[in-house]
């Protein structure tokens, strides 16, 4: 391939990958073609972008941007992973993926990059354990309204017990 049509097909890459900050690499080669449409169409449905990118030109093309350092290191083709909710549902995503080999038996979780800094499959599987977006949401919410129910709680309890004794003296008199 001449320089020129690497010029091209890096200029193209980096055009496609604008706006990306984290994203994870899987291995997907050897799966059959029928493999690899059920899997883009499943990634699809989540809001997950996927594309198959050869390493020396993927380098090329995120050559200063914060996905450079996923491919530092690789050879070969990979599958660049990107989108989601937030990036620990992708990752959550993708290593669900992983483990199910029955599906999916080529695809592998390589590795990837967040927040610039690159990560390792492990650091990948670590990183699927965390809490997302939306349970972290709920968790702080939960922390917040906690407080005030317990005082409401606390505050109406006695009230609530002197209304019925109240009921129970205005009963008796009738």
């Amino acid at each position: 391939m001449s320089k020129y049509v690497k010029d091209l097909l890096s200029k193209d890459l980096a055009g496609r990958l604008d706006g990306i900050a984290d994203c994870v690499l899987a291995d997907v080669v050897g799966m059959e073609a029928n493999d690899a449409t059920d899997l883009r169409k499943r990634l699809r449905a989540k809001g997950i972008g996927m594309m198959v990118i050869k390493n020396s030109l993927a380098l090329r093309a995120t050559e200063g941007t914060s996905l450079a350092p996923a491919f530092e290191g690789l050879a070969g083709s990979h599958a660049v992973l990107w989108g989601a909710e937030d990036f620990v549902t992708l990752v959550k995503e993708v290593t669900e993926l992983d483990k199910d080999e029955q599906a999916f038996e080529k695809f592998e979780a390589r590795g990837g990059v967040m927040d610039g800094d690159q990560l390792s499959p492990e650091r990948v599987k670590e990183i699927s354990k965390w809490p997302s977006r939306a349970d972290q949401l709920s968790m702080l919410v939960g922390q917040i309204l906690g407080p005030g129910s317990n005082l409401v709680a606390q505050l109406s309890g006695p009230g609530g017990a002197r209304a019925g004794q109240l009921k129970q003296v205005s009963e008796k008199e009738d």
